[in-house]
């Protein structure tokens, strides 16, 4: 990034707009690779309260991949089940996972995990900074920035907008975001209790709702529906208000002594147009909104961050074409759209409406049986993501997330974690040494390794991207075949000193 005084262009910097789960991640993958990366924040210092307190299995396997899981899950108690529908039970041992848990941790201290990590990759977050404006043409993006009564127009490479539901860069930059609006609308409330005793864990139902019930250290928060919400739905909730929520709900007074955060959410569920317009990308909120059912926005922004990190450092460090961030799109828009559908879902379902009562009563039983139980629990968790890849050949791996696999004194996730990039994964037999020769070129973006006999699971070869996702199968590898997926995922390979 530079400003506009004359000098030499920064061709491989990006600018990250926003100090949430989604830019603080993308700005640590991109440092990682080598990008100069600078993260732009509107306020001044963290937020001093926690919108959400929990990682699923999705995240923790992504940040198993950079050997990072064990910083998180040092921070919290992990729970084997969740809340469902109709407040059954979901069993989440039953995914397929090494992770079949949800991490309890507050996203205070996820933001803070991340900003040091990435910081400690050498990215630079600059706080109390507001993007004002942004042009861009195809060699660079504008960025105009405010700071106080100072201001300047910023030039980057790429700028990547990861600021939130009502994202600056989606509205400078035009894209369309479309959806359902909301219609119903929740209010939160951390909140101290005069009788600590007044309501216990989880869900109390009463003649007018149902108030659920979270424990926090010192306070607890509390979530019921606002049945009467102002014409002006950004006004600021007031401890009276919810009081009065709360008692309506339940039927009775609970009498709430100290409020330390209050807010109101609704069910809207939209998705940006497109992820991607020329030099300008979104990731997290700024991508997609939804009802907060599953409690599922950090971990879906780790997720458009992982996904984007590494194909914006290939094509920012001049390695691939900018064609491969059109594979973002392609994935996190159908990774996006299958995450409104199942938090809309789980919304609907959460109406007191009666005529439910069916629907719920049936999820709830499918939940207590593995079979089913396995297939709900990786649905809203997304750990059954699978992306599209270009030859399918019907193995299991197939654009999903590879487990760990055992190498020669090493792991599959100790090497993706050590390296950040690509693996060549290949079985023992005399097709071995001709792919590793084949993919010599790209040797500086994907490490080849050697499994033991039968751990690809009836494939000879497999192409790993950074993330962790199969790019290629096969049975019957060719150096050609190995090349011409190496090529579409990470550039050309530089040419051998023989050429």
């Amino acid at each position: 990034m530079s400003d506009t005084r004359p000098g030499p262009p920064l061709h491989a910097e990006v600018l990250v707009v926003g100090a949430g789960p989604a830019g603080l991640m993308l700005a640590a993958e991109l440092a990682s690779r080598g990008v100069r990366t600078v993260v732009l924040e509107r306020d001044p210092a963290p937020p001093g309260y926690c919108r959400g307190f929990n990682l699923n299995a999705r995240s923790l396997e992504l940040l198993d991949r950079r050997g990072l899981a064990g910083r998180f899950l040092a921070e919290g108690p992990t729970v084997a089940d969740t809340v469902f529908t109709g407040g059954a039970r979901l069993d989440l041992a039953a995914m397929r996972t090494a992770h079949p848990y949800v991490l309890g941790i507050p996203q205070t201290k996820v933001e803070e995990l991340l900003a040091g990590h990435a910081e400690d990759l050498g990215a630079r977050i600059l706080r109390g900074h507001r993007l004002t404006g942004l042009r861009q043409d195809e060699d660079a993006v504008y960025a105009e920035v405010g700071s106080g009564e100072d201001g300047l127009t910023l030039r980057c490479g790429w700028l990547a907008g990861c600021d939130g539901g009502r994202s600056t860069v989606r509205e400078l930059a035009g894209i369309a975001f479309p959806g359902t609006p909301a219609r119903r609308f929740t209010l939160l409330g951390d909140v101290v209790l005069a009788d600590p005793g007044s309501l216990g864990f989880g869900v109390t139902t009463g003649p007018g709702g149902s108030v659920f019930v979270i424990p926090r250290p010192g306070y607890v928060r509390l979530i019921t529906a606002d049945a009467r919400p102002p014409e002006d739905r950004d006004e600021p909730v007031t401890l009276p208000r919810f009081q009065q929520a709360v008692d309506r709900a339940l039927g009775r007074h609970v009498e709430l002594a100290e409020a330390r955060w209050l807010t109101r959410f609704g069910d809207a569920a939209r998705l940006a147009e497109r992820l991607r317009d020329g030099r300008v990308l979104l990731a997290g909120d700024a991508a997609h909104i939804h009802p907060p059912a599953g409690a599922i926005g950090v971990n879906a922004a780790l997720d458009d961050a992982m996904n984007l990190g590494w194909k914006l450092a290939l094509v920012a460090r001049g390695l691939a074409p900018d064609t491969l961030l059109d594979t973002y799109h392609t994935e996190r828009h159908q990774a996006g759209a299958a995450l409104l559908r199942n938090t809309r879902a789980q919304a609907v379902l959460g109406e007191e409406d009666e005529r439910l009562a069916p629907v719920r009563d049936l999820l709830a039983e499918l939940a207590r049986f593995e079979e089913t139980a396995g297939h709900l629990a990786e649905t809203i968790t997304a750990v059954n993501t699978r992306y599209p890849v270009p030859h399918p050949t019907g193995h299991p791996w197939d654009g999903r997330m590879v487990p760990d696999v055992a190498l020669d004194g090493d792991s599959l996730l100790r090497l993706l974690a050590r390296t950040g990039g690509g693996v060549l994964l290949t079985e023992p037999g005399p097709h071995a040494d001709p792919l590793h020769h084949a993919a010599t070129p790209w040797s500086d973006r994907v490490t080849t390794a050697t499994t033991p006999p039968g751990a690809l699971h009836g494939a000879t070869a497999v192409l790993l991207r950074p993330d962790g996702h199969a790019a290629w199968t096969s049975p019957a590898p060719t150096a050609e075949a190995a090349r011409e997926a190496l090529s579409r995922w990470f550039g050309p390979g530089r040419a051998s000193p023989a050429a």
